[in-house]
């Protein structure tokens, strides 16, 4: 479980990069059964666009002095958490993974995407303000 906001000092303390790296790690494990002839396909991939959920999570977290650039690299993120949930279902009708696995990682990955936008609705609580 992540801290709460008052504790938040680092982007590794945010619930939703904690969530986005158990699932980049998840996929990287899972994707090592993939098939050779995929390797410069789908499986270089999901295991960009699932890493890029929490790099771009961290950007945010050092632009938070300028709302536009902090929603902008949320907005990322969202994208890139959306692009993995794409690769999944590649993954799922091409028989490399199981329909149990895609739907849970699936499920997942909406979970994250309801936390991007939750902050991407309400900067301002996120923010560094000056006086």
């Amino acid at each position: 479980m992540g801290a709460s906001k008052k504790n938040i000092r680092s982007f590794r303390d945010l619930r939703v990069y904690q969530a986005g790296m158990a699932l980049a790690m998840e996929i990287f494990e899972l994707s090592k059964t993939f098939p050779a002839e995929e390797r410069y396909s789908l499986t270089d991939q999901i295991r960009r666009s699932s890493r890029s959920v929490c790099t771009n999570l961290s950007e945010a977290w050092r632009r938070r002095r300028y709302p536009a650039a902090f929603v902008s690299k949320l907005n990322d993120s969202e994208s890139e958490a959306a692009e993995t949930q794409v690769w999944l279902e590649f993954a799922l009708r091409c028989g490399y993974i199981e329909e149990e696995s895609f739907e849970e990682l699936d499920e997942r990955y909406d979970h994250v995407l309801s936390q991007l936008v939750r902050m991407v609705m309400n900067p301002d609580s996120w923010v560094i303000k000056y006086r």
